[in-house]
């Protein structure tokens, strides 16, 4: 089978810079692809912590002017990862998260940032580079929705496009004013092109341009086709459903796997699960928790924000602890909501514990010594944290909502039967249904037999990138040979 060249684009990857999941899809999704003859390079802002993780980085471009400085195209690898680096000082080169200075509001220029990461993400697709050229240019998110619009508007052949809505919620909308700057054309900025409401909307411009669109779960895919959770661009979504197709994420398990950790305090396979029982315990001195094996705990690993559900979290958890359950909370986001969880800390002391934060030993430490980990949220594209839990045997409780609903198996009466659960899932996202979806945990953990068989389930469920990797070479082939 022909070798396909993919550039994929994205504003942060992982090992190098994470702030959320893209970054471990990006990271991950080259390797698995591989194995389906499909060679990806990625290409990624030069931020501090880029430039000082990347090997042997040579220099195969520079650019005179490139929105208010000069800036260095960089070739460099990464582990397995092969990378161009945007080095441009002038636009990455900045303290901390890469979206939003040390205020907490969005830096001022985050438009030119993220165009230039476009720009050229568009200009390597046709054929900056003379060593270089792919067949497909695959973007992520908001920060890269005006690739298919900088090679649209050039007036030059270019490669077929494939964008990627991690979360529909990051639109990416600017002023009218900035289109002069962005070197983007006036016949750009209609409604089959940029314009959005008004203004420019980066995302809008990747759904409306880019040959295909894809998003990280098929339930997600039909949810944003709807005017509840399609934020204003369902319309648009439904006009390009035939384009549109939902493909879950995968975890990389070499990462995430409980038999050779490094990250955890004990390892352990499906054959030695009991062996979760030391992470427990490390787990509950971690967080303050009483020393009870014996007690129902539970684990929150997310950002601290209202789609997440995390403040209906905080309203039924006098009714999770009065069950005799435990809690243990990391994330960190929505100052009210850090504030509210480490109060909740100090109320019940030996019930809950809370690190405001990211911590990712402790995380995977979560991973591996809760009895459940809770996924309340509000909307999910697809959500890594629950695949996660399935691999560790911490039983995933989860809203019925996009990812979540994909990816876990609820205990329900057939499932139970059948020998498939894998997990509780809980609708409508409100308190109360949450309440009841901690009795209906409280019951399953209380029958030791039933407990065991959803956390074997859950560790022996495929959530690797093998089936997601085939379903984007597929995705891939089927555009080049459109041509």
């Amino acid at each position: 089978m022909t070798t396909l060249a993919v550039l994929s684009v994205a504003s942060e990857l992982f090992p190098l810079i994470k702030t959320g999941g893209l970054a471990d899809v990006a990271g991950a999704l080259p390797a698995a692809l591989r194995a389906n003859d499909i060679a990806v390079t990625s290409l990624l802002p030069g931020y501090p912590a880029v430039l000082g993780g990347i090997e042997d980085p040579q220099q195969v471009h520079s650019f005179n002017e490139l929105f208010g400085g000069t800036a260095r195209l960089l070739a460099a690898r990464c582990g397995d990862l092969d990378l161009f680096v945007l080095d441009a000082p002038h636009l990455y080169v900045r303290p901390g998260n890469p979206y939003v200075g040390p205020d907490g509001k969005d830096w001022p220029d985050n438009g030119l940032r993220f165009a230039a990461l476009a720009q050229v993400g568009a200009a390597i697709g046709q054929g900056l580079l003379p060593h270089y050229k792919p067949d497909v240019l695959h973007a992520h998110d908001w920060q890269t929705g005006l690739l298919p619009a900088y090679l649209k508007y050039s007036g030059r052949p270019g490669p077929k496009t494939v964008f990627t809505i991690h979360n529909l919620a990051f639109q990416g909308r600017f002023p009218y004013e900035l289109l002069a700057r962005l070197g983007l054309p006036e016949r750009a900025f209609g409604l089959d092109g940029i314009e959005y409401y008004g203004g420019i909307g980066y995302l809008k411009a990747g759904l409306q341009l880019a040959n295909r669109i894809t998003t990280v779960s098929p339930t997600y895919a039909a949810e944003i086709q709807g005017s509840e959770a399609g934020m204003g661009l369902d319309g648009l979504l439904r006009l390009r459903a035939d384009r549109l197709s939902g493909i879950l994420n995968g975890i990389d398990t070499d990462v995430w796997n409980p038999a050779n950790d490094a990250l955890i305090s004990a390892t352990y396979d499906v054959e030695s699960i009991a062996a979760r029982t030391r992470n427990k315990k490390v787990l509950q001195a971690r967080f303050g928790l009483k020393p009870e094996p014996g007690a129902l705990l539970y684990g929150v690993i997310s950002r601290l924000s209202w789609q997440k559900g995390l403040d209906l979290l905080l309203e039924a958890l006098p009714q999770l602890i009065g069950g005799g359950a435990q809690f243990a909370l990391l994330g960190s986001g929505d100052a009210e909501l850090e504030q509210a969880y480490a109060a909740a800390a100090r109320k019940y002391p030996g019930q809950v514990g809370a690190v405001i934060g990211y911590d990712e030993a402790l995380a995977h430490q979560i991973q591996a010594g809760a009895d459940a980990l809770l996924v309340p949220s509000r909307f999910e594209p697809c959500g890594l944290t629950q695949l996660c839990a399935l691999r560790y045997g911490a039983v995933p409780v989860v809203a019925r909502v996009g990812g979540l609903a994909d990816t876990v198996v609820d205990a329900n009466e057939m499932a139970t039967a059948t020998g498939v659960a894998t997990g509780v899932q809980f609708a409508p996202v409100t308190t109360d249904a949450l309440i009841k979806a901690f009795g209906k945990t409280r019951a399953l953990f209380a029958d030791v037999v039933a407990w065991r068989n959803l956390q074997i389930n859950g560790m022996t469920t495929d959530v690797s990138w093998k089936n997601p990797a085939q379903h984007y070479a597929k995705l891939y082939r089927d555009l080049v040979a459109e041509r």
